[in-house]
């Protein structure tokens, strides 16, 4: 019975640990957003993750919703920096999040300005 249990228990740590593994490593795509940056804050009250909303058109159907993770500082102070501008976001999406992660499962890795072309024709 002892034996039963350790085998059970071992079994279930094993499971759990490749779960974790595959849902932070693990991407499911990954691309780019152009819009404006409308908001990057830090959101949580144990949990303490940066949030953000890129803005690609008038609608709310057309807001992109992101996170940033806590170890990309330079990200993050760019992002800072561009609010209110247009900017370009690389991004990855994995198939889950962590609470310690962020709210969203679209994760930011570059951002980059984008200077906006007028078109009068």
């Amino acid at each position: 019975m002892k034996k039963m249990i350790t085998t059970v228990i071992i079994v279930l740590i094993a499971v759990l640990t490749a779960y974790i593994t595959f849902i932070y490593f693990a991407t499911y795509s990954e691309g780019y957003r152009s819009g404006k940056l409308v908001k990057i804050s830090q959101r949580g009250i144990i949990f303490k993750t940066w949030e953000g909303t890129l803005s690609q058109g008038v609608s709310d159907e057309l807001q992109f919703h992101f996170s940033v993770e806590g170890k990309n500082k330079e990200v993050i102070e760019q992002l800072k920096t561009l609010q209110g501008r247009t900017v370009k976001l690389t991004y990855i999406e994995r198939f889950g999040t962590f609470l310690w992660m962020g709210d969203t499962k679209y994760y930011i890795k570059e951002v980059k300005e984008v200077d906006e072309i007028i078109n009068l024709n």
